[in-house]
């Protein structure tokens, strides 16, 4: 299995997508309106196909609700009239497969539904099934009930919800609740967001069906799943299980195709970068044909290729933001939360003499509102993003008022870098955005960067790890850009729409506006430390100019 470029193949270990809204002007990006909350979902889901399901997957729910601890509640009203026979068989079944105690649940009525004591074992349960049938049968007896907010907080205690045929329809905000190759759509349970979840999916072909529903309904993510399989999602995390397959439907843009991508039992999607993934198809094309020129009216960037930090290019950072005793903001959000949160100031920083340094390790939406922070980042004069892997920035902040509190920095003149990850996201454009994956250039949905330096796309560790064709993949796709390579241990220092190399290697231009350009045999323009850039006009300065 193999993770391919964006205009080749996907990839099937598949995550993909982010995306950073900013605004028509160059240095003014706007907050996401709608935000992507980057955990995922609560507790796990278990939605599976219909049909004859495997053993393996029933194990599954009951061993994620508890094991032999798990208190299960079954949900059967898909199925219409419900008999005593039907209640006492169920209950013996699940008994069967392990469950401490299994409760069987269902209504009559709406009133029933909102009563204390018939939502009294799913305020205990850990685990709630609902069979086959009907998914409008439990949309009619639970949609906006006390059974509903109660599902919620199994999930919220970390338990499990599982379903099957009608049992997975439900689940989705947007139900496809009838009809073949034309939908009939109504109002499910919002238990899997940004999505559209269809079962029987290649035994009874609903695909049309399910491409129909998407393309009236902009920005969601098409979930089939096929007959004997189950798709898992814990978190972020999707996992197909059992015996065939779970195909996911991006809608097609005005630029882009449909996309279709074929999830095999074992392996792996990612939740949040299909849901980005969907809501950039259904957002303004980017990058456009035009892009601003690569400027900087205010301020200063220094871009590092990552692999060290040689200590001219430290001092000229601590300088460009006023001195050793500037306010200097760190954010290690590029690494996992678990470790950007033990961060401590970087030795590089006080080595070439920071006194003032602040190391802000947030990235939740309570701690980017948080006085501490944005007051903070409106007194810092320099901003440093560490390395790791670049779509955490987007997941961080994308969304959030942080972004245009970082564009601050420079309208007041001060500075901002970054290393490796920390350099990428200074682009507009930005690559390796794949969370599941570095070797994806291009990954939909995790596109866009920061902006602060506008019209490009920025690689590092660049001829160190022999990347010089998958920059030419981006131009190729984008020749509007203007790729840039970064050596390791090398700066780009970029004021006005000059970059200053400096460090201990060279960096590397690529210019498609005319066509594929010929540099001695190369398609790049290759600049050794201590020359110059003129980004606006695309060339090399020369050093008696």
């Amino acid at each position: 299995m193999s993770i391919g470029r964006y205009s080749r193949s996907w990839i099937v270990l598949f995550v993909s997508l982010s995306f950073i809204a900013q605004c028509a002007a160059n240095d003014a990006p706007v907050s996401n309106p709608r935000r992507i909350e980057p955990d995922g979902i609560k507790g796990s889901l278990l939605i599976c196909g219909g049909g004859k399901l495997p053993e393996e997957l029933t194990k599954l729910f009951v061993q994620t609700a508890g094991g032999k601890q798990a208190k299960i509640v079954v949900i059967p009203t898909a199925r219409g009239e419900i008999t005593d026979g039907n209640i006492k068989s169920l209950s013996e079944e699940w008994k069967k497969r392990g469950a401490k105690s299994v409760v069987v649940l269902h209504a009559t009525d709406r009133k029933q539904a909102d009563s204390n004591e018939f939502i009294k074992p799913l305020t205990e349960a850990t685990g709630v099934w609902f069979g086959g049938g009907s998914q409008s049968r439990i949309a009619d007896a639970y949609l906006g009930t006390a059974v509903e907010q109660a599902l919620g907080n199994v999930l919220k205690r970390g338990g499990i919800i599982g379903g099957t045929s009608a049992g997975a329809a439900i689940m989705s905000r947007v139900m496809i609740a009838s009809g073949n190759p034309e939908a009939v759509v109504k109002t499910g349970f919002d238990l899997l967001p940004g999505t559209v979840i269809d079962q029987h999916f290649l035994a009874r072909k609903r695909k049309p069906r399910l491409l129909g529903v998407l393309k009236k309904r902009g920005g969601l993510v098409g979930v089939g799943i096929d007959e004997g399989t189950g798709l898992l999602v814990t978190g972020r995390r999707m996992r197909v299980v059992g015996e065939s397959t779970v195909t996911i439907l991006l809608p097609a843009s005005k630029t882009r195709p449909v996309r279709e991508i074929l999830v095999k039992s074992r392996e792996f999607a990612d939740l949040i970068a299909l849901r980005r993934a969907a809501l950039a198809r259904a957002l303004p094309t980017f990058p456009v044909k035009m892009p601003s020129v690569p400027n900087v009216e205010k301020g200063s960037l220094v871009i590092v290729g990552g692999g060290g930090m040689p200590e001219a290019v430290t001092k000229k950072f601590i300088e460009l933001a006023g001195g050793p005793e500037a306010l200097i903001v760190v954010l290690p959000t590029a690494v996992p939360d678990v470790i950007a949160r033990r961060q401590r100031v970087p030795r590089y920083l006080t080595a070439a003499g920071a006194k003032n340094v602040k190391v802000l390790p947030v990235n939740t939406p309570a701690e980017l509102a948080a006085a501490e922070f944005i007051e903070v980042l409106k007194k810092a004069s320099g901003v440093w993003f560490g390395g790791g892997r670049q779509w955490r920035f987007v997941d961080a902040y994308d969304g959030s008022g942080a972004v245009k509190l970082f564009h601050d920095v420079l309208r007041r003149g001060g500075v901002i870098g970054g290393s490796s990850a920390g350099a990428s996201i200074q682009a507009e454009y930005m690559v390796r955005g794949h969370p599941l994956g570095n070797r994806v250039m291009m990954a939909e949905g995790y596109e866009r960067g920061f902006n602060f330096l506008p019209g490009v796309a920025i690689d590092q560790h660049f001829s160190q790890r022999k990347r010089f064709a998958d920059m030419t993949s981006v131009m190729e796709t984008f020749p509007q850009l203007l790729g840039i390579g970064i050596d390791e241990a090398t700066a780009l220092v970029v004021q006005g729409h000059t970059a200053n190399i400096i460090g201990r290697n060279g960096a590397h231009f690529y210019d498609y506006s005319h066509g594929k350009p010929d540099n001695d045999g190369h398609d790049y323009k290759s600049v050794a430390t201590g020359g110059q850039y003129d980004l606006k006009n695309r060339r090399a300065i020369l050093k008696s100019e």
